[in-house]
């Protein structure tokens, strides 16, 4: 069966994942700041969902499609890479925007709120290199049935992404609010923002892993 320390493990890369700024953080965020918690929260619902779609498809066998057809994964990968670049250069040029800071956006209805939420997580580059190269290396095949190891990895780090969501949501206006204050602090936290996206898009398109069967 699965191991606690395969299971530290997986809630300390999942843990890294989330607080990594991305496009789930920056959707979240935005919805709460404009529409507040509860348009956040529902967001996240459709986020969650992302997550059991990748994780269900990974455990029966899209993982073995890209072991496979390893030219699929590099074409995934590579354009996960220039998403993540993409938002880089939205966030560092000049004129660009701090995800906590308020933007004019209509309000969405709940069906959208949690539609937008499932997209944004299931193009999500993030999510794609979690499921099927990360978590894989981290299930052990002498240790019993190899599905079940899976499902259950992948549960863990689903448990720890919705909690570490769920609180950056409930924060989001707060966190807002102090930045708002603190022009400076907003441009620092932008920059960082900006500079972290583009030096995981680079690692992102220069990794050389590959997805492992599970």
């Amino acid at each position: 069966m699965v191991t606690l320390s395969s299971i530290l493990a997986v809630s300390a890369v999942a843990l890294g994942m989330v607080l990594t700024p991305g496009p789930n953080m920056m959707y979240l965020v935005s919805r709460s700041i404009t529409q507040g918690p509860r348009a956040g929260i529902v967001s996240l619902a459709g986020v969650a969902l992302g997550f059991l779609v990748y994780l269900t498809a990974t455990n029966l066998g899209l993982s073995v499609l890209f072991v496979a057809v390893p030219e699929l994964y590099t074409a995934i990968k590579l354009a996960g890479a220039g998403y993540l670049a993409w938002l880089a250069f939205k966030t560092l040029r000049p004129g660009g925007a701090s995800i906590f800071e308020p933007q004019p956006l209509e309000a969405d209805s709940a069906g959208r709120l949690f539609t937008m939420g499932l997209v944004t997580n299931l193009l999500n580059p993030k999510a794609a290199v979690m499921y099927l190269s990360l978590i894989p290396q981290f299930v052990e095949p002498a240790a019993g049935h190899v599905m079940a190891q899976g499902f259950l990895l992948g549960g863990v780090q689903l448990l720890v992404s919705m909690a570490a969501n769920l609180a950056i949501v409930l924060a989001a206006g707060t966190i807002a609010v102090f930045l708002a204050r603190r022009p400076g602090w907003l441009r620092v936290q932008r920059y960082l923002m900006g500079t972290m996206l583009g030096v995981i898009a680079v690692k992102l398109a220069t990794d050389r892993a590959r997805p492992v069967a599970v």
